[in-house]
């Protein structure tokens, strides 16, 4: 039976959270793979103290059945969004077609510029033994710490002794890739993708910001789906769930999908989705009125 864990539930701004009030819920994230089906399942039974569910990666067309499942919960929708992936089962030249022309001209001009930097060609290097996984983790460790997705977000390349033994067992089981970008043998990106049977998953990129401005993230992702395919073992690239820039740069398809929380019907639960649905609504009303830019910027 799956336990349910105590999650916040955020009052956000892009990447900023304003506000955060926890409940006990069930995560229910679905794979890629699952999202793909659309197929129906059942969520496991709550106990008293549980609070509801947390379903991520829901086809947005199975919305409506699963809510009419749960009559007696408040249904919310957190975000709508595509769960991007990347087709990887044919040439590198035909994943390139599936770009614009305008976007191949401008990462051949960036992978040009930043090998011109390196001394002339790219210093790239991928890890999959477990020991080389337990290498890539320290040097990754170096880039990740300098992060916004860490300093900000909690979300950089984890440093625990828990989550390096995990991806050295992926690593032996042949279930792992990752990538360092470096300059003067100095990391200055990082990509770490476990696998799921025939998927790679985009679990963690990051990069210096002090080479921001050369786009070391983009450089090294278009270069590791070039290793990956010419590989052959792996059919699709997962971008997971969320949307942004990158991920719709870098893929061929996308599932629309939600992001559906579940709560029980209390008095709490109730003042506590309203907030957060007239929050989210704020928010969006304040793109549509033009303040796209602030909210951005309020974002960082």
């Amino acid at each position: 039976m799956t336990s349910a864990i105590s999650l916040p539930l955020r009052f956000q701004v892009g990447a900023r959270t304003v506000l955060s009030v926890r409940r006990r819920l069930v995560r229910t994230g679905l794979s890629l793979g699952e999202a793909m089906r659309g197929e129906s399942f059942e969520t496991p039974r709550l106990n008293p103290a549980d609070h509801g569910y947390l379903i991520t990666s829901l086809r947005e067309d199975r919305l409506a059945a699963i809510t009419a499942q749960h009559p007696g919960m408040l249904a919310l929708v957190r975000q709508r969004y595509s769960r991007r992936y990347a087709d990887m089962s044919g040439s590198y030249d035909a994943y390139l077609a599936t770009f614009s022309g305008k976007s191949r001209s401008t990462l051949r001009r960036k992978v040009r510029k930043f090998a011109k930097i390196s001394g002339g060609e790219l210093d790239i290097r991928i890890y999959q033994s477990p020991e080389e996984m337990a290498e890539f983790q320290t040097l990754a460790r170096c880039v990740s710490a300098k992060t916004y997705q860490e300093k900000l977000l909690d979300a950089g390349l984890p440093d625990d002794p828990e989550y390096k033994a995990q991806m050295m067992r992926a690593a032996a089981r042949g279930e792992a890739r990752a990538w360092l970008l470096f300059v003067q043998n100095k990391p200055v990106s990082y990509l770490y993708a476990p696998a799921d049977g025939d998927t790679l998953i985009y679990a963690y990129l990051g990069y210096d910001p002090e080479w921001a401005r050369h786009s070391p993230g983009t450089v090294l992702q278009i270069e590791a789906m070039k290793q990956i395919i010419e590989e052959g073992r792996f059919r699709r690239f997962d971008f997971t769930e969320g949307d942004g820039q990158h991920k719709r740069l870098f893929a061929t398809d996308g599932i629309a999908c939600v992001d559906l929380l579940l709560l029980r019907k209390t008095a709490g639960n109730y003042l506590l989705a309203g907030a957060l649905a007239a929050f989210d609504r704020g928010v969006d009303f304040a793109k549509r009125l033009g303040l796209r830019k602030w909210v951005r910027r309020f974002s960082r």
